[in-house]
């Protein structure tokens, strides 16, 4: 198992990697609207958080050396699913161009610094050739 860390994402905020890969597989910590340049949350709504959120996910996944193209699986939380799916979706779909991985998206009571989106991913690693 191997961990993976970038500048370009957001420090953990607990004992916690922002991702590891086993294999060929990585496996992402959620991921919020945390800037990392700042380290502070700066969106307010559900579309900037939702972008900051998805550049964050593209920064981890970039790290180890893979892409949105090879995410099979995202889990997304919202704290206000009636309110925000719909342009949730739209920022998502957006992220993920062509992709279309397997998604479950829930509601929950509280996120992390009481933003309203967080999202993990799985995706594959393509192997280099040497």
């Amino acid at each position: 198992m191997n961990t993976i860390y970038t500048k370009n994402a957001p420090d953990a905020i607990g004992p916690y990697s922002q991702a590891v890969t086993l294999g060929n597989m990585l496996y992402t910590s959620g991921q919020i609207a945390i800037n990392p340049t700042t380290g502070t949350v700066e969106a307010t709504d559900i579309v900037g958080q939702s972008k900051q959120v998805m550049a964050n996910l593209k920064a981890v996944l970039e790290a180890a050396g893979t892409d949105f193209d090879h995410v099979v699986k995202t889990t997304c939380f919202l704290k206000d699913v009636a309110l925000d799916f719909s342009a949730f979706n739209t920022v998502y779909a957006q992220a993920m161009g062509d992709a279309k991985p397997a998604r479950s998206c829930v509601g929950v009571a509280n996120l992390p610094k009481g933003v309203l989106v967080e999202v993990e991913v799985i995706a594959s690693v393509p192997q280099t050739k040497a």
